[in-house]
């Protein structure tokens, strides 16, 4: 378990890791935790919005840290040491989202970009703190597992909702932060996490829903593809 301590801003595995790395070392993790999917250069280019050759750049930095494994023109994965950086982040990323939620009156379409600010300046004792103070939640307010002190996470078994078929009995489980428009349109059809919904329709990735019997909802293929859901037993 990775000791805290009561000084400095990172928790022991961001320690001498500039911003820019742990961004990096969290968008990789982010990437392939939704994808489910290796994570390409330009993939993370377009997810970061700079160039591919500011991104060679940084891959080529960070493996000279032990943080990725990379090949020219071969996926970009996280060693050990890169996925815990990633995973602390991770955990600071979602903890403050939670406390922004439940505690500041943040909607949980407003939370992902002050997190984006807050997570690099604030201490461990603050992230401990406010873990205990938050109960020690194992989810975010999007459904995201938490991971723990020592870096362990739980992950549920989802599936894109884009891919369920039609018919489908499901329950939705997480919403992309990163994708605002997705949580607005579930909010605005009050569809929380935790909902349990029939997909009525499926086609091309355009998703219609129904939940406990009301309207039918359309989603159109960038929503649904923020959305994860669990799939019902048949």
């Amino acid at each position: 378990m990775p000791r805290t301590s009561d000084q400095g801003r990172s928790t022991l595995p961001t320690k001498g890791a500039t911003t820019s790395v742990e961004d990096y070392a969290k968008t990789i993790y982010g990437l392939a935790e939704w994808e489910g999917a290796d994570v390409t250069a330009s993939a993370l280019a377009r997810t970061l919005g700079v160039s591919n050759p500011s991104v060679s750049l940084m891959v080529r930095k960070m493996a000279e840290q032990g943080l990725v494994e990379h090949q020219p023109y071969a996926p970009v994965r996280l060693t050990e040491a890169g996925r815990r950086l990633a995973l602390a982040m991770v955990r600071r990323h979602r903890l403050i989202e939670t406390w922004l939620v439940k505690e500041l009156g943040y909607g949980w379409d407003e939370v992902h970009e002050e997190a984006e600010r807050l997570e690099h300046s604030v201490s461990d004792t603050f992230i401990e703190r406010l873990d205990a103070r938050l109960g020690h939640p194992t989810t975010d307010p999007h459904g995201d597992p938490i991971p723990a002190a020592d870096l362990s996470l739980n992950y549920p078994e989802t599936t894109l909702l884009c891919r369920v078929p039609a018919e489908a009995e499901v329950r939705v489980e997480q919403v992309d932060d990163s994708v605002p428009e997705a949580l607005r349109a579930l909010a605005e059809q009050q569809v929380p996490i935790g909902a349990q919904v029939t997909v009525v329709s499926s086609t091309r990735g355009d998703v219609v829903v129904s939940a406990s019997g009301g309207s039918p909802v359309p989603l159109d293929h960038d929503v649904a593809h923020a959305v994860r859901v669990s799939v019902s037993a048949q």
